[in-house]
């Protein structure tokens, strides 16, 4: 969306929303329509915690849930998070007073969140040897 607006050269309002909306690709067009609201942030200091980035995001709305990422072997921070927001109108507000910014000494990048995709069909993509084949 910021990338968005750049090439525009303008802000997006409710105003003006509903005909930009028109021209984005489909997964931004959801978060258009108020039903994403739910951010990326990325180039989280190994130090920021749930609490941390729910608290420095909640100057820019209510704040439903703030999760940083943790890798499972080391239980430490993966380096981003997602951040999800009441409306979407305070999650633009917060992508826009965000992106750039220092959090815990580290600048971070904010952008909506894309949708999950499940590559692997839910197994794992490599799991010990290849299974035997039968060969007559």
């Amino acid at each position: 969306m910021a990338a968005f607006r750049k090439i525009i050269g303008r802000n997006l309002t409710s105003s003006n929303t509903t005909r930009i909306c028109s021209l984005m690709p489909p997964t931004l067009f959801l978060s258009c329509r108020g039903i994403a609201s739910k951010l990326f942030v990325g180039g989280l200091s190994y130090y920021t915690t749930d609490e941390g980035l729910s608290e420095a995001f909640s100057k820019h709305g209510q704040v439903v849930e703030a999760k940083v990422v943790m890798d499972r072997v080391s239980d430490r921070s993966k380096g981003f998070g997602f951040v999800t927001f009441a409306s979407e109108d305070e999650a633009v507000k917060a992508l826009a007073q965000m992106n750039g910014n220092n959090l815990n000494g580290r600048v971070i990048f904010v952008d909506f969140a894309k949708p999950q995709t499940n590559f692997s069909g839910g197994m794992p993509i490599a799991r010990g040897p290849p299974e035997p084949t039968a060969e007559s």
